[in-house]
């Protein structure tokens, strides 16, 4: 489920003259009208201001494309798209009398002319808001789908100092991270804590693993233990650089203090770029870590797991998916396939229960050794594929925590007019059981937490469980 962000130069002087343009008569309008999407041949263009033309192509490519675009109620998308066109008019200290919601029937095409009939008028009122009210518009119908593989990706910008293995933000990571605060949280549980520490300002004011946040900016990151919105400052992404302020526990001392974390580039660790990582324990069991499913991860665990087979024997793998955001699904089928051969590994579905279904490939050689796989709550997308299929295959055992529930389906992604990217799957995953696994999760055979004190100590509770189990 990643996403690739790449700057377009110039885009700010293409917003600015924008600004001003008038909107063009509907007969005048440009081949931005086509409400046929298609996959894009290459790398897009440079972007273009989004406009009312574009935001229609996007709607007829969901209710085109989209896995259960036959049935949706398309009034509910048009409504999340005028409601945030509405808020924005008043974020910025401005309404429109024209601004009311047109009376919707049901009919797409004819709800559409009356959106857009609203819309332009609303729009010719306010042409200095005319490109950030097509962008808030547009943003709001794609989220209206509720779908954590839905995504318009526009207007992507990087640090000016960005170098390749960057990072940006505070500096650490913690037991609620970043993807599942958008995709899931209802599957994260306090305390939050911090994980990880990977440099920037986390690092220069002496936070470590461990930590317990007790607030961000003055709100509890839990209420009646569910996970608060406040979580995701802790992931800002370039250009947020508004200060973070943490209330702090460090639990080993007592002591509780307060810090104000400014976002920035930091240096990241160059092992933990590594898509896979892999070493030998207690002389007999392949530790392969894999932190994406990105092309050809699968081929280096395997290349990784006969590197440590070779002059001995191996007696079990452990295959550590903690963390691992997803990606390929071909990856995935591909991992799963040195496990186990002749077995399906998932279903795409479409809303009417028209499934493809994945198969083992059978030209990859087994390995023929025990497996125990690491999960946990940033398992998501083609991680749960395989954690899935390792668990309802019985081809191993889940250690760990239950993944993340963000696996709606691979997205496939479109080209917009504006040369903007549109994804969405196109069919709904479910597992060899065909058990929907999106907004659940997988959950482990063995529950194995990790605790803010295991993380002071640096201390590995699942690993220590999983070696247990291979050496019974």
């Amino acid at each position: 489920m990643t996403v690739i962000r790449t700057a377009t130069a110039g885009l700010a002087l293409l917003l600015a003259a924008a600004c001003t343009a008038p909107t063009p008569p509907r007969s005048q309008a440009s081949t931005a009208t086509s409400t046929v999407c298609s996959q894009p041949p290459g790398r897009p263009g440079a972007e273009t201001p989004t406009t009312i033309d574009v935001i229609e192509q996007a709607y007829f490519c969901i209710l085109g494309n989209y896995y259960s675009g036959a049935t949706l109620d398309a009034r509910s998308l048009l409504t999340a798209g005028f409601v945030a066109l509405t808020q924005e008019l008043n974020r910025n200290g401005r309404d429109v009398p024209e601004a009311t919601m047109p009376a919707l029937t049901g009919e797409r095409k004819a709800d559409w002319t009356a959106f857009e009939t609203v819309y332009r008028k609303t729009t010719d009122q306010v042409p200095d808001l005319r490109d950030k009210l097509a962008v808030v518009t547009l943003e709001a119908i794609v989220a209206g789908l509720g779908d954590n593989h839905a995504r318009w990706t526009h207007d992507v910008k990087q640090h000016p100092d960005h170098y390749d293995g960057d990072g940006y933000g505070l500096g650490l990571q913690a037991n609620v991270n970043g993807p599942q605060v958008d995709g899931n949280p209802g599957v994260a549980l306090p305390p939050l804590f911090v994980t990880t520490v990977q440099g920037g300002a986390a690092q220069a004011a002496g936070l470590r693993p461990g930590d317990i946040i007790e607030s961000i900016n003055g709100s509890a990151p839990f209420i009646d233990g569910k996970a608060t919105p406040a979580i995701a400052a802790l992931y800002p992404r370039y250009p947020e650089a508004r200060p973070v302020r943490l209330r702090l526990l460090r639990q080993s001392t007592g002591r509780r203090w307060s810090v104000t974390l400014k976002p920035g580039l930091y240096q990241r660790d160059l092992a933990a770029l590594q898509v896979v990582q892999s070493k030998l324990l207690d002389d007999s069991i392949a530790y392969v870590r894999m932190r994406g499913f990105a092309p050809d991860s699968a081929d280096r665990v395997f290349k990784a797991i006969a590197r440590l087979r070779t002059g001995r024997t191996l007696t079990g793998v452990v295959l550590d998916l903690r963390g691992n955001g997803g990606g390929s699904p071909l990856e995935a089928t591909r991992l799963v396939s040195a496990f186990a051969h002749g077995k399906v590994t998932a279903y795409q579905c479409t809303v009417d229960g028209k499934c493809e279904t994945s198969r083992t490939d059978d030209t990859v050689e087994l390995i023929n050794l025990p497996l125990m796989v690491l999960t946990d709550r940033s398992c998501a997308s083609a991680c749960e594929h395989v954690s899935a299929a390792v668990k309802d295959l019985r081809i191993g055992r889940l250690v760990g925590t239950r993944t993340a529930g963000v696996i709606s389906g691979p997205a496939q992604p479109y080209l917009l007019s504006n040369n903007t990217m549109l994804g969405f799957p196109t069919r709904h995953h479910l597992g060899p059981n065909r058990e929907v696994i999106d907004r659940i999760g997988v959950p482990p055979d063995h529950h194995v937490p990790l605790t803010p004190q295991d993380a002071a100590a640096g201390r590995d509770p699942a690993l220590a469980k999983a070696l247990t189990l291979l050496q019974k």
